[in-house]
C-alpha cells in the first residue's frame, strides 16, 4: 500500500503565478506582514486636505495664548480707575497669567501623550470659556480685584497649553520631513495674536467709552468658538490612542454627532479626500497597519505615574538643553524688544497710544513671514542632508530618526542667522538711542522679528522631533525655558537701560543672544546627533 503524502501546502501559499482563476475563499491565503505582501504603511492616514484643515483650526486655536496677553495691555491704566487699586496691583495680574502661562503646558501636555489630544484640548478650553465669561460678569457686578486676579489665571491655565499641544498634533500626523510645511503657516497664524491684541484691545476700549468688559467678551466668544470647532470637527490625532489614524476613537475621543465617521481619518472620500479602504472594525489594527501602535484601541489611558514634573526633567540632557536655549533665547531678545515698544514710541519719539499699538504691526509682519518662509526652508533643509547623508527621503512611512541627523537638518543656517541679528539688535538699539527716524528701528523690527521666528520655529520642531514619544510634554519644556528666561530678562531691562542707555544695552543683547546661540549650534550639530543616540541607548555608526 503506497504511503500516504503530506498534505499539500498549496492552500496557504501564493497561488501559481500562471493561474487565471481566483481561489475559492476557504482557500485564499492569510494576510502575512512581509515585504513581498503588504506595502509600506504610511506614517499617517489622514489626506492632504484634513492636514490642512488641521492647520488652519490649531492656528485658529493657538490665537489663545498671545491674543488673551496682548488684548489686556491696553486696558492697565483703565482697570487700575475701575477697580480702584494702584497700577503696580494691576501690573500682578500679568505677573499672575505669566506665572500659570508656565505652569499650563506642564500641568496637561504630559497627559495629552497618553490621554489624547481632542479631551485634553476640550477641557483646557471649556476652562478658559469659563475663565472669559467669569472676567465678563466680574466686570459688569462686582469689579472684584481680587476676582480679576483669580479669573485671569483661571484664563491663563485654559489657554496657555494649545501650542504645547498644537506641536503634538503635528508630530502625529506629519513625518519629520514634511513637518515644516505644516508649522510654518500654523506657527504666522499664532503670531497674529501680538499683532491684533493690542489694536483689538485698544479699539475695543475707545469705541466703548473704557468699557473694559467687552474685551473680556470678546475672548469668551471666541473661546465659545473655539469649543464648538474642537467639539464637532478635531478628530483624535494621539498615536498612543488611533495609532496612524487607522483606529477609530471612541468616546470622548470621538467627534461630536456624526463626526465619529465622516470625520475621521479613514473616512468617507467625498469629506475629506480620503477612501473607503480600511474602515476596518472599530478598536482593532488590521496587518497591514504597520505604524499603529499595538496598545492603540481608540480610547486613552491616564499617565502612570502621572508627573508633571515630566517637562523638567528634559531639560538636564546635553542635547535637550542646548535646543531649548538656542530656542529661548531668541524669544527673550524679541520679548525684550516687545516690552520697551511703549517706552521707546511713546517717550523718545511721542507717538500716541494708537499709533504705539500700530506699530507693532512692524515686527509682527516680520514674524509672520518668518514663519511661512521657514516653514518651506525646513522642509528644504531636511531633503538637503538626507542627500549629503546618502538617504532617501520616506515620506510615506517616515523615517528613522535615530538614523538620521536631525540635529544638522534644523540647525542649517542658523548661526548665519544669528551673526545677521547681532547687526540688526546692535542698529535697533542705536537707532533708538539717536533717535534716528522711526522708519529705521520698525524696519529693524521686521527683520529682527523674521529671524528670530525662523530660528525659534526650527529648534522647537527640534525638540519635537527628538521626543518622539512624548512630543506634547517636549513642547511644554520649551514653554518653560522661555517663560523663565523671558521673564527674568524683561525685570532686567530699565535698570540697565537707565545705567546703559538702549544703544549699549541691544548691543550687549545682541551680543549675549548671538555668540552663545552660535556656541550652542555648534555644539548640537557636532555631538548632538551622538548624544540623543547615547540617550536612548544607540550606537553612532
Amino acid at each position: 500500500m503506497p504511503s500516504e503524502k503530506p498534505p499539500s501546502s498549496a492552500l496557504v501559499s501564493d497561488p501559481p503565478l500562471d493561474s487565471t482563476q481566483p481561489l475559492p475563499f476557504h482557500c485564499q491565503p492569510p494576510i502575512i506582514a512581509t515585504t513581498a505582501t503588504i506595502p509600506a504603511s504610511p506614517y499617517s492616514h489622514f489626506s492632504p486636505a484634513r492636514k490642512r484643515y488641521l492647520t488652519i483650526l490649531l492656528g485658529y486655536l493657538t490665537l489663545a495664548s498671545s491674543l488673551t496677553a496682548t488684548i489686556y495691555l491696553p486696558l492697565l491704566p483703565l482697570l487700575s480707575d475701575q477697580y480702584h487699586v494702584s497700577l503696580q496691583q494691576i501690573n500682578l495680574t500679568i505677573t499672575f497669567y505669566v506665572i500659570f502661562q508656565a505652569l499650563s503646558p506642564a500641568i496637561f501636555a504630559p497627559i495629552s501623550d497618553t490621554f489624547g489630544r481632542r479631551p485634553i484640548l476640550l477641557l483646557s478650553f471649556l476652562i478658559y470659556l469659563a475663565a472669559s465669561l467669569g472676567l465678563a460678569l466680574n466686570d459688569i457686578a462686582t469689579k472684584s480685584y481680587a476676582g480679576l486676579l483669580v479669573l485671569r489665571g483661571l484664563q491663563s491655565l485654559g489657554g496657555s497649553a494649545v501650542m504645547a499641544l498644537a506641536y503634538g498634533v503635528v508630530a502625529d500626523v506629519v513625518p519629520h520631513s514634511e513637518r515644516g510645511s505644516m508649522l510654518g503657516p500654523l506657527l504666522a497664524a499664532t503670531n497674529l495674536g501680538p499683532c491684533l491684541g493690542p489694536v483689538i484691545g485698544g479699539g475695543i476700549a475707545s469705541s466703548t467709552r473704557g468699557g473694559t468688559g467687552w474685551c473680556f467678551w470678546t475672548l469668551g466668544i471666541f473661546a465659545g468658538v473655539a469649543v464648538g470647532l474642537i467639539g464637532f470637527t478635531l478628530p483624535e490625532t494621539a498615536r498612543r490612542v488611533v495609532g496612524d489614524g487607522g483606529v477609530k476613537a471612541r468616546g470622548v475621543w470621538g467627534t461630536w454627532g456624526c463626526g465619529n465617521y465622516c470625520l475621521s481619518a479613514r473616512g468617507s472620500k467625498g469629506v475629506w479626500g480620503v477612501g473607503d479602504e480600511g474602515k476596518g472594525v472599530e478598536g482593532v489594527v488590521t496587518a497591514c497597519e504597520t505604524n499603529t501602535p499595538e496598545k492603540a484601541t481608540g480610547k486613552g489611558s491616564f499617565p502612570h505615574p502621572y508627573n508633571p514634573l515630566a517637562p523638567l526633567r528634559i531639560v538636564f540632557h546635553a542635547d535637550t538643553f542646548l535646543t531649548l536655549w538656542v530656542a529661548a533665547t531668541v524669544y527673550t531678545v524679541w520679548y525684550c524688544i516687545q516690552t520697551s515698544i511703549p517706552i521707546i514710541f511713546g517717550e523718545i519719539y511721542h507717538w500716541s497710544e494708537l499709533e504705539v499699538g500700530l506699530s507693532y504691526l512692524a515686527g509682527g509682519t516680520g514674524v509672520i513671514a518668518g514663519g511661512f518662509v521657514n516653514g518651506k526652508l525646513m522642509d528644504w533643509n531636511y531633503r538637503s542632508i538626507a542627500k549629503k547623508a546618502g538617504r532617501s527621503v520616506d515620506r510615506v512611512s517616515g523615517d528613522d530618526i535615530m538614523a538620521f541627523p536631525m540635529e544638522r537638518a534644523r540647525s542649517r543656517g542658523s548661526i548665519s542667522l544669528f551673526a545677521f541679528s547681532i547687526c540688526a539688535l546692535v542698529g535697533y538699539g542705536w537707532a533708538v538711542h539717536y533717535q534716528i527716524h522711526p522708519s529705521v528701528p520698525l524696519v529693524l523690527q521686521f527683520l529682527v522679528g523674521a529671524e528670530g521666528t525662523m530660528i525659534h520655529q526650527s529648534f522647537n520642531a527640534l525638540l519635537v522631533d527628538i521626543f518622539p514619544e512624548s512630543p506634547s510634554t517636549a513642547a511644554a519644556a520649551g514653554n518653560i525655558t522661555r517663560c523663565a528666561m523671558s521673564a527674568a530678562v524683561v525685570a532686567c531691562i530699565q535698570p540697565l537701560v537707565e545705567t546703559m542707555g538702549y544703544g549699549w544695552f541691544y548691543t550687549l543683547v545682541g551680543l549675549v543672544s548671538g555668540c552663545t546661540g552660535s556656541l550652542a549650534i555648534a555644539c548640537l550639530r557636532f555631538w548632538g546627533w551622538g548624544w540623543r543616540r547615547a540617550r536612548h541607548g544607540h550606537r553612532l555608526e
